[in-house]
């Protein structure tokens, strides 16, 4: 399946057995582009243990094995793999458990399909963000960190999962693939991070590329779009209702006055088999 680009091989553990299956270990083969069947992340459907109906869990993996809080445009495919396999009704409201909690997608015109984010986290100690070993408190806007001779800007939000945007003046002559793994990987992120390369258009438009903990750049992240949004708002740079413009589509996020993020955005199977996992 794939959101705005961003592709997912999604192993369905309601209608088939998985028990057994260490999906760490199976996530790097599965997600291989030339070995086997390619993707950015592995998404797997598991019903969540809940009584009440219409509530499922989604676990994530990325390509090195590591297991992830939450994906914006993982969470959209998943749930359109529910409608059209009608374990739900389409359009339906669902409740999607993950290790960033209880997200809730729903289907728009279109074939669009909108997720409530939640509430951004924009503490430093709840990304986390430790200079010297010391867990900033407070918002981390502006943080200067200085890779490789270069000076940058971070500013920091979790949507669950960590984030760090720096903001560009041409996000696509950037070199994303030098700096990225730099940022994802220095010690003042001891979970290490995602890191958006953002430039703003105006209000209500930005232009993004999105280097991915664990994946490496990627043409689309819900998550990141979100965390992009609210840095900018943040900053004062643009609206709290802004079209993310990415290397793989556009998608909507507001900052709603309720304190949550909605991201709206496509999501769409590209086409379904059978893999020998023994």
């Amino acid at each position: 399946m794939q959101g705005a680009g961003n592709d997912f091989v999604l192993l369905d553990g309601v209608t088939h057995d998985l028990s057994g299956i260490d999906f760490a270990a199976v996530s790097g083969r599965l997600l291989d582009r030339h070995f086997s069947i390619g993707g950015d992340q592995l998404l797997v459907l598991l019903s969540s243990g809940a009584k009440k109906q219409k509530r499922f869990r989604m676990r994530i993996f990325n390509a090195d094995g590591g297991e992830v809080q939450m994906c914006g445009n993982g969470i959209r495919c998943l749930a359109r793999y529910i409608w059209d396999r009608n374990m739900a009704a389409e359009g339906e409201k669902l409740e999607i458990d993950t290790q960033a909690g209880i997200i809730i997608p729903e289907g728009r015109q279109g074939g669009l399909v909108r997720v409530d984010m939640g509430a951004p986290r924009l503490e430093g100690r709840e990304m986390p963000v430790r200079p010297g070993g010391k867990t900033i408190e407070g918002r981390v806007i502006d943080y200067p960190l200085t890779v490789d001779g270069a000076l940058f800007k971070l500013t920091c939000v979790s949507m669950g999962n960590p984030h760090a945007a720096v903001f560009v003046e041409d996000v696509h002559r950037f070199p994303v693939g030098r700096y990225g793994p730099m940022i994802e990987t220095d010690p003042i992120f001891p979970e290490r991070t995602n890191v958006e390369f953002i430039q703003v258009v105006g209000p209500e438009e930005i232009r993004m590329r999105v280097w991915e903990r664990g994946s490496g750049e990627t043409l689309a992240c819900g998550t990141g779009a979100s965390a992009g949004v609210v840095a900018s708002a943040l900053k004062g740079l643009t609206s709290r209702s802004v079209n993310v413009v990415l290397a793989g589509g556009t998608l909507h996020v507001e900052w709603a006055p309720d304190g949550c993020v909605y991201m709206s955005g496509p999501a769409e199977e590209v086409f379904e088999g059978r893999i020998v996992l023994a």
